[in-house]
């Protein structure tokens, strides 16, 4: 079982801007046959992120950055206002 939870699939950079999100979420860029796309993850650990990354795209993975979120994961409802 995967400890990555995916909120946002092959979404669009500016929806980790959003604060509604758990302070635990990250953007993770990465290039699928040239075409980059951004995923918006939650984990407990951001090496678990890396790690369900890199084992996918492996020298596509590019980078992965904190979002804007702001609320607590245990408060999270998990929706978003967006």
């Amino acid at each position: 079982m995967s400890k990555v939870r995916y909120i946002h699939e092959n979404g669009k950079k500016d929806l980790a801007d959003n604060k509604t999100l758990p302070n635990n979420a990250y953007l993770v860029e990465y290039k699928v046959e040239g075409e980059t796309r951004y995923d918006v993850v939650q984990s407990v650990k951001v090496v678990d992120i890396f790690d369900e990354f890199y084992d996918k795209y492996k020298k596509d993975l590019v980078n992965i950055t904190q979002s804007a979120g702001t609320i607590n994961p245990k408060l999270w409802s998990g929706k978003t206002d967006v």
